[in-house]
């Protein structure tokens, strides 16, 4: 073609190519679109026994109305399968590791580690169990999920992006997602008694006393006013690896990333000290953060077995049956914290040449069962994983040691669906009975009723141990004299505090009790207990008068009460010789001076490097170890091992032993001078100045869709604004980029119209949806909604 034709047809040719990127685009557009769930219309099933109807307010927040309760689980199925099944999805493949189906050979490690204790298999065992009402509910609950994707025009956005194809839910399926959170919640005790049998076997008993306290001067037990503590002397002389240098820092190798993922809290505050004379329950779930939420905020409206119209409202877990998790009834309001009790045990086991494929547990010689489980991977071929199985669970080895993993998740008692009862309760008693019974992760459950009564109780699966109800967090010998439990407690063995003197529950994850019910609880991680303490503060505080708004204030406290320790240590560290020829130092000292606002704020330098002088500490001790302890699990280190890691540290600065004190250092004054410079250094590796190392700049929202982490380019549409937070650990606000208070749910039994509530995302997994991040905002302020749904703007109506 000559010029003059290019002349002639260049710019047809161009204005072709961008018409077509244009039909290109707007086809992908449209097919995105098609994916977006149904909010108006009508829709007939058979399985119904008569209408059910769904209005959703500005929100996306459906109220799901129906006589029966199976034709609500019905339409509860149809919207979570609409507006958040790839999420459900992840939740099922993540228990049974199936993920690499879906996202190639990168899974496989995560899917190997998690098929090794097949759950889908123990799903059918749990099906079996089930009553024949149980099994309907969740056969309809899955029918719901399945019509519900089936309705859409087109698959989930996720699936076409990744050019698969979603699979039918099952009432396995249920069950699975349910384990999922037992990983969630429960999935640190392994490489927690692996790092603690580490240490055990590299100190005295003296030394581990001191290195592993039980308890803390934060803690704020619920059956006394405080723990009596008597800390363990500090030994005379210190672990052959105490102090090494030729670690890395613990905040890489143990997961930790920098932020204290430990989180939730819950209270109740009792009627005489409200206004109007009803328990005020509040709850903030923390949990990774990422889009769509965790939870789906519904209003269940239907009629009970005894004829009576019930209201339920508060929040469900998409994929687990269809019961409301943490909420209200009108006459009972319930709300979680992760317990921490002391759920799995790692057996030694011993093996012997006159033994030949043998193995030996507590109980005797026993010869384990093989189980070949298929691990599907996309675009390669399937592998073939052999599990070994003993009467006690499946066996891990590590570092050339054999382990039985005896976990309560492995028992068919561990899930059930007596949720429903908690759900259905009409008073205190029946709120408590249901609650420990149910068939959950176990949990801190707080409770008040319409008449004004709290209680608290473990909710969930616990170990009923055989020595003396004695639990131990560290790996027990298959011949040794301590052995494991045997059996689930039974539910009326739980411990439990009703109506106590103070009128008022807190839990934030912690020690719960100082008297004989702790042993049944066990140790499986508890938090260091500064939180609790700082937020049982703020709820006695609230008076005799409390109301919901006040009491919802209360977790949102960014008070820097535990950090401010640290940073007198850290100015009484730095003085004028410390200063002299240090400009850095004395830039550090004057940001601790005139950057600090006694809170984790935003803006506030002065907290950023406080807390950071904390955890280079606790590098300069505590970094070699956890390079050792990350040999054996990923995710084993100091932090895991126990969370009251700081005050062994403040006890050794106090005391400044000699015997203790590193190699390399001429003092204490060296060592928490080398803290400051590595801190200096680690702020300013970017080649920013010291000043400008806020705490917002570091605590910055990463709040995404899973999906782009295999499509970063995705980010831009699916994930939330980079918003600066404030709070951190230690502290009842919670926050970190991933990590924080995935909802915030205060409410009086029987006033739910005052009740209150926020979370993180929207409704909507979907970001086409005007309800993908609907509420973000509020949440990222601290502004509550409403917590009953508002006036219908959209109406589906299922008919038989």
């Amino acid at each position: 073609m000559g010029r003059r034709g290019w002349r002639k047809w260049g710019p047809r040719v161009a204005a072709g190519i961008v018409v077509l990127l244009l039909l290109v685009a707007g086809g992908a557009w449209a097919v995105l679109r098609a994916s977006l769930p149904e909010l108006d219309g009508q829709r007939r099933s058979p399985l119904l026994s008569t209408s059910v109807t769904v209005a959703r307010d500005a929100n996306g927040v459906p109220t799901i109305s129906g006589i029966s309760r199976l034709d609500v689980a019905y339409a509860t199925g149809f919207v979570h399968g609409q507006d958040r099944f790839f999420q459900m999805d992840l939740l099922r493949r993540s228990a049974a590791g199936e993920l690499a189906e879906l996202f190639g050979a990168k899974a496989l490690p995560l899917d190997r580690a998690h098929r090794l204790h097949r759950f889908r298999a123990r799903a059918e065992q749990v099906l079996q169990r089930m009553t024949p009402a149980e099994r309907a509910l969740l056969d309809r609950y899955a029918a719901g999920i399945n019509d519900g994707v089936n309705a859409l025009h087109a698959r989930p956005f996720e699936y076409l992006l990744s050019r698969s194809t979603p699979r039918p839910w099952t009432p396995a399926d249920s069950l699975l997602a349910m384990w999922a959170m037992y990983f969630d919640l429960q999935g640190n005790q392994e490489p927690r008694e692996l790092a603690r049998g580490w240490l055990a076997g590299h100190t005295d008993p003296a030394q581990l006393a001191f290195l592993l306290p039980e308890a803390s001067r934060w803690d704020t037990p619920l059956d006394a006013p405080a723990v009596a503590l008597t800390p363990a002397p500090i030994p005379p002389t210190a672990p052959a690896w105490w102090g090494r240098k030729d670690g890395v820092p613990a905040r890489q190798v143990a997961g930790v990333a920098f932020t204290d993922a430990v989180g939730s809290n819950n209270y109740a505050i009792a009627g005489t000290r409200t206004a109007h004379g009803g328990a005020i329950v509040s709850d903030d779930m923390h949990l990774g953060l990422q889009l769509p939420n965790t939870w789906y905020r519904v209003e269940l409206q239907f009629v009970d077995a005894h004829g009576q119209p019930r209201r339920v409202v508060g929040v469900t877990l998409p994929g687990t049956p269809p019961a409301v998790i943490v909420g209200s009834n009108g006459r009972v309001a319930w709300a979680f914290t992760n317990s921490y009790a002391d759920t799995l045990d790692l057996v030694r086991l011993g093996t012997a040449r006159d033994h030949p494929g043998q193995v030996r547990l507590p109980s005797g010689w026993e010869t384990p069962v093989a189980h070949t489980e298929t691990v599907r991977v996309k675009g390669e071929p399937a592998q073939s994983l052999t599990v070994l199985e003993t009467s006690l669970g499946p066996i891990r080895t590590v570092d050339g040691t054999m382990y039985a993993v005896h976990w309560v998740a492995h028992s068919p008692e561990s899930l059930n669906l007596n949720h429903l009862k908690l759900e259905a309760s009409t008073n205190l008693d029946e709120a408590v009975a249901a609650a420990a019974s149910d068939g959950i992760p176990a949990q801190n459950v707080v409770l008040g009723d319409d008449r004004g009564g709290i209680a608290w109780t473990i909710g969930g699966a616990l170990p009923h141990r055989t020595q003396g109800g004695v639990a131990v967090s560290f790996p027990l010998a298959a011949d040794g004299a301590v052995a494991t439990w045997d059996s689930l407690l039974a539910p009326e063995q739980h411990p439990r505090v009703v109506n106590p003197p103070g009128g008022q529950l807190v839990t934030a994850n912690s020690r719960q009790l100082a008297g004989d019910g702790a042993q049944v609880i066990g140790d499986g991680g508890f938090d260091l207990g500064a939180r609790v303490n700082q937020l049982s503060g703020n709820v006695r505080q609230l008076g005799d008068k409390a109301d919901v708004p006040a009491a919802f204030q209360a977790s949102l406290d960014d008070r820097a009460l535990f950090i401010a320790q640290w940073r007198e240590r850290a100015l009484a560290a730095l003085d004028a010789g410390a200063l002299a020829n240090h400009p850095q130092r004395a830039e550090f000292r004057r940001l601790l001076e005139t950057s600090w606002d006694g809170r984790a704020s935003t803006t506030s330098v002065g907290y950023r490097l406080a807390r950071q002088f904390m955890w280079s500490l606790h590098d300069v001790l505590f970094g070699g170890v956890d390079a050792e302890l990350a040999k054996l699990d990923p995710k084993a280190g100091i932090v895991v091992a126990t969370a009251r890691w700081p005050e062994v540290i403040a006890r050794l600065l106090d005391a400044r032993p000699t015997a203790w004190l590193p190699a390399g250092y001429a003092s204490w004054q060296d060592l928490q001078l080398a803290a400051v410079d590595r801190a200096i250094a680690d702020l300013t590796a970017d080649g920013a100045p010291l000043a400008q190392a806020t705490w917002g700049q570091r605590n910055t929202a990463a709040i995404a869709h899973p999906f782009t982490i295999a499509v970063p380019a995705l980010r831009r549409w699916l994930s939330a604004p980079p918003d600066q937070l404030p709070g951190d650990g230690n502290m009842p606000c919670v926050t970190g980029p991933k990590f924080g208070q995935s909802e915030r749910l205060t409410v009086t039994p029987g006033r739910e119209e005052e009740g209150l509530f926020d979370m993180p995302g929207g409704q909507s997994g979907h970001p086409l949806s005007p309800y993908f991040l609907k509420g973000h905002e509020d949440w990222v302020r601290g502004k509550p909604t409403p917590l009953l749904p508002g006036a219908p703007v959209h109406m589906l109506t299922f008919t038989r």
